[in-house]
């Protein structure tokens, strides 16, 4: 999506993305340029699952156990993190950069503008009972999305009146839900992610001109599927494509592939 966007030659003046959105957000913040995209691009073709969430049984066991909160050592998303990043500091990026977390006590939505963007991105993609939370201040800060997936509520505060929104989607193509507690949490987190994107369309329509990217339908893989990396970038780059020349970026509201939705061949009907 972002690939295309450049090379239709959209100009941005700020990034704002949770969760996995902020390390998207973030790289291209520091990156914003063709090349940047596709080395971002290549570092997510680079990624297997075991690279972001590393299970292992007597580690889930332990942490059972010893109740202690999450399911999954953040080693392996800090060595993720600090791989994909180019800068050290938030105010470090080209286009100024804010990253969304939710305040773990309280469910706020906790805009971090300046400061360690490892540390931030690490809090940001926190997803709640998989991750541990992460100390910023006096904060316990957690997943971004549990409180704004897409922050156009914050775009909005910051003075936005044109947003480009790149949304994940969802699986609407797969024939049953994800098995194992990791890939159920991000699924899950995911649904809600996307119905809560269509909630803060319609509540913002009238502040902002939204214009939200559609994303890939049918999709019929798991975002805990990291096999199919390449065919999915290629397939939202001709999407995206297609997308703009059909006047996307004219247009608001909500695309239909936003929408809750299924396919019927995907569930034997």
């Amino acid at each position: 999506m972002l690939k295309a966007l450049v090379e239709a030659g959209v100009n941005f003046d700020l990034v704002i993305g949770a969760s996995v959105g902020a390390i998207n957000g973030a790289y291209f913040a520091a990156r914003p340029t063709a090349q940047g995209v596709e080395e971002l691009a290549d570092f997510w073709r680079g990624l297997r699952k075991g690279d972001v969430f590393p299970l292992s049984l007597l580690d889930t066991l332990g942490a059972l156990i010893n109740r202690r909160g999450f399911l999954l050592q953040a080693t392996a998303l800090e060595r993720l993190v600090a791989r994909a990043l180019p800068v050290d500091r938030i105010e470090d990026t080209v286009l100024p950069l804010h990253i969304v977390t939710t305040n773990l006590l309280t469910g706020a939505e906790e805009l971090l503008s300046s400061g360690s963007a490892e540390q931030a991105l690490l809090a940001s993609a926190a997803i709640p009972l998989v991750f541990p939370c992460v100390r910023i201040g006096e904060k316990l800060l957690i997943d971004g999305g549990v409180a704004s997936n897409t922050p156009i509520a914050s775009a909005v505060d910051l003075g936005a009146r044109r947003i480009v929104v790149v949304p994940t989607g969802f699986g609407c193509a797969c024939p049953e839900p994800p098995a194992g507690l990791v890939a159920l949490a991000l699924h899950t987190l995911n649904l809600m992610s996307m119905r809560q994107l269509v909630r803060d369309i319609e509540l913002y329509t009238e502040r902002a001109d939204i214009h939200v990217v559609a994303p890939l339908c049918p999709l019929g893989i798991s975002v805990f599927d990291f096999s199919q990396t390449d065919a999915l970038l290629q397939r939202a780059h001709e999407q995206t494509c297609a997308w703009i020349k059909d006047g996307g970026l004219l247009r608001s509201g909500v695309p239909d592939s936003l929408q809750a939705h299924t396919h019927p061949s995907a569930h034997g009907h």
